[in-house]
């Protein structure tokens, strides 16, 4: 099951909105086939995992055990369903990871596999399996997207000067790694003043990875046409506002209504555009109003332990937090955090 969930990340930025998973088929202590779901819309890890095997040890399919990370699918989506591939490949045993919570699914594959006869094992390295697909997970249960938090801060918790000039306050390790954190999402969304101050591109140019849907907050439609979000050549992207609805050479407005709050609507809307993952990176009135809310799944702060900006910015303030675990990629120092459990009632 390990290798399962090993597998199931390099499915990382490229499956979403699906979950990642990872098969592998096993014949007496020995692997003759392993495979993940690669990419949206194409076959699942069971039929890869199935398709590995070696011409010379197809007849042992039906004498191995097959391990899978999350409960294979019942229904016909863009493929076909798993749980009667199983069945018809004869596997005689499927241990599972963690059951799938989507409607779709949620315990019909299993009870399919158990109707034919398998035999079936789950709760194997469970939490780590639901882990690894809290994306998922959070999209189906609560109907939005999962939300990380992230910015970078000075050592005296500024964000930025006090005029918004440029600074960079994080160095490159760590630059490189939060472009590899936008090629996991599908998407990332910024403030109106970020937008206009630091004119970015937002995209993942110091990693090898697809871009994530730029989203926007410009209520009043204050961004000029030459801003690299209005380019449809730098990537997709959502501005919500409240002028109009309109879809133009990539670029899509979203209305939003004065009179209800503003980040319920958002998450609303991207719920509906399938969008499971968001990252959040500013500014502080932004980041601040996901905070307050209680809207946030994860949150990763950096802080530049030699950087002192004095007169500048004040970074968020988080609340209800616990700190998971921290990193040292050279000047910087990044925390993870999650939210406490009284949080979680979003």
């Amino acid at each position: 099951m390990q290798r399962c969930l090993q597998l199931a990340l390099s499915g990382a930025g490229t499956v979403a909105p699906n979950p990642m998973v990872g098969a592998v088929l096993v014949h007496n202590g020995s692997i003759i086939g392993e495979g993940y779901h690669q990419l949206f819309g194409k076959a699942h890890a069971e039929v890869n995992c199935i398709k590995s095997v070696h011409e010379q040890n197809k007849a042992l399919i039906p004498k191995s055990t097959l391990y899978v990370s999350l409960e294979p699918c019942s229904h016909f989506g863009k493929t076909p369903p798993c749980a009667d591939l199983i069945v018809t490949q004869k596997i005689p045993r499927v241990v599972i990871g963690c059951s799938d919570s989507y409607k779709e699914v949620a315990g019909k594959g299993i009870a399919k596999l158990l109707a034919a006869g398998i035999e079936v094992i789950t709760g194997i390295l469970e939490a780590e399996a639901k882990e690894i697909n809290k994306r998922f997970f959070t999209f189906h249960q609560l109907a939005r997207p999962y939300i990380i938090l992230k910015w970078a801060q000075s050592s005296d918790h500024k964000i930025a000067n006090a005029n918004f000039s440029r600074l960079m306050i994080s160095g490159d390790i760590t630059n490189r790694l939060v472009h590899k954190w936008r090629s996991e999402e599908a998407a990332i969304m910024i403030g109106t003043n970020t937008a206009l101050h630091d004119n970015p591109t937002l995209n993942t140019r110091l990693w090898p990875g697809k871009n994530p849907i730029r989203v926007v907050i410009d209520k009043n439609l204050q961004l000029p046409a030459s801003s690299n979000l209005l380019l449809p050549s730098k990537g997709s992207t959502i501005i919500f506002n409240h002028k109009k609805n309109e879809e133009t050479d990539g670029i899509i407005y979203k209305k939003i209504h004065t009179s209800q709050a503003v980040l319920p609507q958002i998450l609303q809307q991207l719920y509906l555009q399938n969008i499971n993952s968001v990252l959040v990176e500013g500014g502080t009135k932004l980041l601040q109003s996901f905070i307050d809310a209680g809207f946030w799944d994860e949150a990763r702060i950096i802080t530049n332990e030699q950087l002192f900006i004095d007169d500048g910015i004040a970074a968020p303030v988080l609340k209800n937090a616990a700190l998971i675990k921290t990193a040292k990629p050279g000047t910087d120092l990044i925390q993870y955090f999650k939210p406490l459990p009284t949080n979680l009632s979003h």
